[in-house]
């Protein structure tokens, strides 16, 4: 009990200092407060099972390094290889010169601008991951909208709900969807056969949603214009699009050749700074894209998934997972899955809550169409608060720097309006085609 307890406040705690001190200042330092709330919540609850033995602080140990597909830091390694991967083709410039050239071509005006954006970070977001492009474009979405003299918020909307809609198309999207899958045995092109319909259908109505929710703002006059961005480090723009091409690629077959798919990103990884780091040599210059590459890689994310897990651990030890599974059943898995992770996303932010439904899953024997139900919840309870995903804590963060307010009832206004009915076509879809 002591345990649930302990677990409840660290996320209710988490929840607080997302709304109200986001930061903590050590000196000139600032960090996320997040995931500092959430590594203190594990560590009591491992001091508390040490000393009182509630808790086998040696088995969670194990389960942090046994050789399992569901390895967090197997997941973390996948997930921070692929992120640096594609932050080092936006330090060149990559994503800004796509972005620029989408934003050119909006001659009709804002209408256009909106779906062209629209378009282009859902085409990037099947290929990367959520988290991604919204470390790549909202800041560029900033300073476009401050040049050109217009409303920000409908392409930050469009934006962050593209990213979190797409990002269920494939494996890669979203660090939810990897562990998910791989909890369950779930191949790269199968995932991608089942999820592609669902994703098409929460899409196409997250889109007409925004269109309807923005359309007034967007018949307003552009004042500004886009300036032209060049790519200037071209050799090295070619050496990371080949490592990202390559690496996607083998991702797709890795199960097929039995090469786990983090051994994949990683050695992508590692090829990446190895070139990079030959042709900075020849140069005879400073790698500066990759170091700020490295800068900026999401690294909060290491203490907090592993927190996470160690709570969730715990409550799995105890038995909680189980008897919630074993009440849920295995009876209309899509609905009940997919409507629970999606709240519980926002409640506990949906990486900790793919930990603890997966053993949910497992233990109601649920079947698959709860597992994919569970990813679709995952991803569209991103922009319903911003404590849904990793992604929506960036870009508070991002919009914080920018002097941008998309503050909490930004996000319930997204969610009611756009989450709620997009999670309902998706699953409709789901559940006709499992």
């Amino acid at each position: 009990m002591v345990n649930i307890i302990i677990c409840a406040a660290a996320c209710v705690a988490m929840i607080l200092s997302v709304l109200f001190f986001p930061k903590l200042k050590l000196g000139k330092l600032k960090i996320d407060s997040y995931w500092v709330v959430v590594l203190l919540g594990a560590a009591i609850l491992l001091l508390y099972g040490a000393l009182s033995g509630q808790t086998d602080v040696k088995a969670i140990g194990q389960k942090l390094i046994e050789n399992t597909a569901v390895n967090p830091l197997k997941i973390l390694v996948l997930f921070l290889c692929m992120t640096i991967l594609s932050v080092f083709l936006d330090e060149l410039g990559f994503f800004r010169a796509l972005a620029g050239f989408a934003l050119r071509h909006a001659h009709s005006g804002q209408k256009r601008l909106f779906f062209s954006l629209y378009c282009m970070v859902a085409v990037l977001t099947v290929f990367t991951s959520n988290d991604i492009i919204v470390l790549s474009f909202t800041p560029f979405i900033c300073y476009f909208a401050r040049e050109a003299k217009i409303d920000p918020m409908p392409y930050l909307a469009a934006e962050f709900v593209a990213a979190n809609t797409w990002s269920m198309a494939l494996v890669i999207g979203n660090p939810t969807n990897i562990y998910l899958a791989t909890a369950f045995g779930i191949e790269f092109v199968s995932y991608f056969l089942v999820s592609i319909l669902p994703t098409l259908a929460a899409g196409t109505v997250s889109l007409l949603l925004l269109f309807l929710l923005f359309r007034k703002k967007l018949s307003e006059p552009i004042l500004g214009a886009a300036e032209r961005d060049v790519v200037e480090d071209r050799p090295a723009l070619v050496i990371g699009l080949i490592h990202l091409g390559v690496c996607t690629v083998m991702l797709a077959v890795s199960s097929y050749i039995h090469v786990e798919m983090w051994i994949v990103a990683l050695c992508a990884a590692g090829s990446l700074f190895l070139c990079d780091l030959i042709l900075s040599l020849v140069r005879k210059r400073r790698p500066r894209a990759l170091l700020r590459c490295l800068r900026r890689a999401p690294w909060q994310l290491v203490p907090f998934l592993l927190s996470m897990f160690i709570m969730t651990e715990a409550l799995a030890m105890q038995g909680t997972t189980e008897q919630i599974g074993k009440f849920l059943g295995a009876a209309y898995p899509v609905p009940i899955y997919g409507l629970l992770s999606f709240a519980a996303s926002n409640l506990i932010n949906n990486i900790p809550m793919s930990v603890f439904f997966s053993s949910m899953i497992a233990t109601s024997n649920a079947g698959l169409g709860a597992v994919y139900a569970t990813v679709i919840g995952s991803n569209l309870g991103a922009f319903f608060t911003p404590i849904g995903a990793l992604a929506g804590l960036m870009f508070s963060s991002i919009l914080a720097e920018h002097d941008v307010k998309f503050g909490y009832k930004d996000f319930l206004k997204l969610g009611v309006c756009i989450a709620l009915p997009s999670l309902c076509a998706a699953l409709g879809v789901l559940w006709l085609i499992v």
